[in-house]
């Protein structure tokens, strides 16, 4: 064994308890590992877990993180806190068809906390509270595999005994090191699991210390108290993420397991054949039936609590979230929910091929059992087969309780994510392992104690222990520093994913969004070619087109993409706009109206619909449709502007000025909106007010052009012609082709000069 050392200066009695423990079967015999003072393994733990992702805490918002957080209302002061108990985890109302029914209010008010202490959506606040829980998580789990490695013992005084402290730091070490990890910790959204497990691991430790060691022979006692905070913790859990009910599952299984030391396989065949002597077990007489009881209430009113508030409607998800669960045979769904558990296995076992986002062709289908890729779920359940055989017929104790607990840790808390009771809305998921990731690390630890107790040069496999450790860290460094910008991250998943019609849509969006429209071209038409039914990449493409004046093109598109999904509002609004560009105004308000009636509230809609009828010299429609957008988006600036100018083009200069002020009162701080207003107010000869305006709108803006060159026409009215002369030069040197303010400089210097010949 390497860097062995013991605390002599624990109390004899303590190490009495110790020596009577080891008699039986311990993982600590055959490790080849340090061991490590509790304090002292638990600090190397958080350091280590903090070094893997420290690099991520100046991210930014990345993916999901944009609608759970920045176009999230629930995050805000002026959304009631109540209403977080009635959204999903995107902001929207449980009760609508499109809900995801992710119901995690929780971790919602996490965010809102993090928005309310930084003053805004400032990134570095939210990932530093992700880091700082995955350390505290990955120190609990040096607690938690001392329990689930080396059981529950304690000294008379009921202190917990760690009985294998060498095997739990490596546990521990394994778990926190985990690039698997990446998405929950670089990944804000991945606060929903942090936040779920750490509330998981506080359950379990609640359940273990409703145990005391009694003095009589009879077995254990038990506090009913800690098993309701169990209970409790297991429901905050939950209301975090839908895995934290899972715990109360895995409490009753280590209650039979390692309290009432129960073998399954022994109990089934007593039950099959009718034997009375079950009842001699310890079902009854340890109390494990009063508390599986409690547990089995306690899990139906918390699911019974969330469906009354959920509804009981299913999560809306399409055919390219999942698309094995649309498959209209049996055979072809069981056979790729089994491969889809398989490539879960295999990113716990080598988390190389790590990707964002794992649907819309990533994996395509296994429709034939000649796939090769079968061999995949074959191995998969050769060896859980051969793993469960083991946990049920092996004849030592302890290896049947750490191999089920193992099992028990691996498959409960993925089972949500299964597709067995209920469609998820993707294919595989790396946030949804976190948790499972526990029993890995049982199975991983308890194999290298086989291994070592075989091993004839046990210092070259625990220097391959290490060695693996370090990989997956930096791994975990290397994938965190990915997760920093969006346009790593997506580009990352090109190499991983290249099917991925989502992958090339998310890497089309960023390069669009940086200007680099003709690139992003090419990666829309990519994920169109991918997946021919993605109508948010036909809508993208089709408005990139219809800014370059590719406008039948765009049509087409658009017209597809409306074809395909007849209720996408956008997708009709855009090609509003390509047709009235077109100059088909009829069918452009056509779609006009079709967006709105399947977006109630649409402002833009509204907006491009006043464009049109302004177009259509029908001004009392076009400030009807500019209205209207400014009712459901008070802020929408362009909307005011247009409503200003028309009022003023067409003579009601009184109304424009009203409409003027109404709206810089709601954005004081657009100088558009104040050179607009600045023009009625000089038309009406309001010259001070006019120029106070003038002024504002140039410091906030000082090379438009326009706002120079209408202040100079504003002072040449007035008769500042001094003022005049300067603003209009301005004006040219910013804008040497401006319209008309040539003409007017040139008439203002032949005044000039005609006045200096009078003085003259």
């Amino acid at each position: 064994q390497i860097f062995n050392q013991h605390n002599a200066k624990s109390p004899n009695l303590e190490q009495a308890f110790h020596r009577m423990a080891q008699m039986e079967p311990n993982l600590d015999h055959d490790v080849s590992w340090f061991v490590l003072p509790s304090y002292w393994a638990k600090m190397v733990v958080a350091l280590i877990s903090f070094l893997c992702f420290a690099n991520s805490y100046d991210g930014d918002f990345v993916f999901d993180d944009s609608e759970a957080i920045l176009n999230n209302k629930d995050l805000r002061a002026e959304t009631p806190l109540g209403d977080l108990w009635y959204h999903d985890f995107w902001g929207s109302k449980l009760s609508s068809n499109t809900s995801h029914k992710s119901y995690r209010p929780l971790t919602v008010l996490t965010f809102r906390i993090n928005y309310l202490f930084a003053g805004g959506f400032y990134p570095v606040g939210f990932h530093v509270i992700n880091i700082i829980l995955h350390c505290t998580i990955s120190v609990l789990m040096v607690d938690v595999f001392s329990i689930l490695l080396g059981g529950l013992q304690f000294s008379n005084k009921g202190r917990r005994l760690n009985l294998a402290p060498k095997s739990s730091l490596l546990a521990a070490l394994l778990f926190a090191v985990h690039p698997v990890h990446t998405e929950c910790v670089a990944g804000i959204v991945g606060r929903a699991d942090l936040l779920c497990a750490l509330f998981f691991l506080l359950s379990f430790l609640g359940y273990c210390k409703a145990f005391r060691e009694s003095k009589h022979k009879e077995g254990h006692t038990f506090s009913v108290f800690w098993v309701l905070v169990s209970v409790v913790l297991g429901a905050i859990a939950m209301l975090c993420k839908e895995q934290g009910i899972t715990i109360l599952g895995l409490n009753a299984v280590f209650d039979a397991l390692v309290i009432n030391k129960i073998n399954l396989l022994e109990l089934i065949r007593k039950l099959l054949y009718k034997d009375k002597a079950w009842e001699n077990a310890g079902l009854l007489r340890k109390g494990l039936l009063l508390r599986i009881t409690l547990l089995m209430c306690g899990g139906a009113s918390i699911l019974y609590i969330r469906w009354r508030i959920m509804g009981t409607g299913p999560p809306a998800f399409t055919e390219v979230d999942n698309p094995a669960s649309f498959a209209d045979s049996l055979f072809v769904r069981a056979i790729n929910y089994n491969y889809y558990y398989s490539l879960n296995a295999w990113l716990l076992l080598c988390p190389w091929w790590l990707c964002f986002d794992w649907s819309m062709g990533c994996i395509p289908l296994i429709k034939s059992v000649s796939d090769w890729r079968i061999i995949a779920l074959a191995a998969l359940w050769f060896c859980l087969i051969g793993l469960i055989c083991q946990a049920l017929c092996s004849e030592d104790s302890h290896k049947r309780r750490i191999l089920t607990l193992g099992l028990g840790f691996l498959i409960i808390p993925f089972l949500p994510a299964s597709n067995l009771f209920f469609r998820v809305g993707f294919v595989v998921a790396e946030r949804v392992i976190y948790l499972p990731s526990i029993g890995y690390c049982i199975l991983f630890t308890y194999g290298f104690s086989l291994l070592s107790k075989q091993a004839k040069k046990k210092k070259i496999l625990a220097v391959a222990v290490l060695g693996i450790l370090l990989v997956n860290v930096m791994r975990c460094a290397l994938r965190s520093s990915q997760w920093r910008s969006e346009e790593q991250l997506f580009r990352s998943a090109l190499s991983v994913c290249p099917l991925n019609a989502k992958v090339h849509y998310n890497v089309g969006k960023n390069l669009a969004d940086k200007g680099n429209q003709s690139a992003a071209i090419k990666y829309y038409r990519e994920a169109v070619r991918l997946n021919p039914k993605y109508v948010h990449a036909m809508n993208n493409l089709g408005n990139i087109l219809k800014e370059r004046n590719e406008l039948h093109e765009a049509e087409e598109l658009l017209s597809l993409a409306v074809q395909i999904q007849p209720d996408f509002a956008a997708a009709w609004m855009n090609l509003g706009i390509v047709q009235n560009s077109l100059r088909r105004f009829e069918e452009a308000e056509q779609s006009y109206w079709t967006a709105i009636k399947h977006r109630k509230k649409y402002p833009d809609c509204y907006y491009n619909l006043g464009r049109l009828y302004a177009d259509l010299n029908r001004h009392i429609d076009a400030l009807n449709a500019w209205r209207n957008a400014t009712v459901l988006k008070p802020e929408h600036s362009l909307a005011w502007n247009n409503m200003i100018i028309l009022l003023d083009n067409t003579g009601n200069l009184a109304q424009a000025e009203a409409v003027g002020r109404e709206a810089l009162e709601l954005i004081p701080n657009d100088h558009s909106l104040m050179f607009s207003l600045a023009n009625v107010l000089g038309k009406s000869q309001k010259y001070k007010e006019s120029e106070a305006l003038f002024l504002k709108a140039i410091k906030a803006n000082p090379n438009a052009a326009s706002y120079h060159g209408n202040l100079a026409v504003l002072y040449h009215r007035w008769g500042n012609l001094d003022l005049a002369k300067k603003h209009y030069e301005v004006s040219l040197k910013l804008d040497p082709m401006a319209p008309g303010t040539k003409e007017n400089y040139n008439l203002l210097r032949r005044k000039l000069e005609q006045l200096q010949k009078k003085g003259g």
